[in-house]
């Protein structure tokens, strides 16, 4: 049986769970940034208990809300629509994370190579 050195357990590791993140990418469904809010409102009509009692504000609304081109956009959601929305921004959250982590493991993995190479080269 041929022993293994640490440099290939290393890079064999590097390799294992990559390709396990990659994998966790792929479980993915369809994903958005932003915020899912819940907001209760004022009304126009100023006699309104609403104006004068934060409690008896006018609501809950659900908005979601997000920026594009450095703009925010926010989004009216119907409570049926609600939990489509918070999935969909979860699954971004964990697709940032999973691509957070591939990168640290890509560096990682990069340094242990180049100095493979280094070696080798000598």
């Amino acid at each position: 049986m041929k022993a293994t050195t640490p440099a290939r357990r290393r890079a064999r590791s590097h390799a294992q769970r990559f390709a396990a993140l990659k994998r966790e990418l792929l479980d993915l469904n369809y994903f958005c940034k932003g915020t899912v809010l819940k907001r209760t409102m004022k009304c126009g009509n100023p006699r309104c208990p609403c104006h004068r009692d934060p409690g008896k504000r006018h609501g809950p609304y659900w908005e979601c809300t997000y920026k594009i081109q450095n703009k925010t956009v926010n989004l009216k959601l119907y409570p049926e629509t609600l939990p489509l929305y918070r999935s969909a921004i979860q699954q971004s959250r964990k697709l940032k994370s999973l691509l957070l982590q591939m990168e640290k493991l890509s560096r990682s993995a990069l340094a242990h190579l180049a100095q493979q190479k280094l070696k080798g080269a000598e």
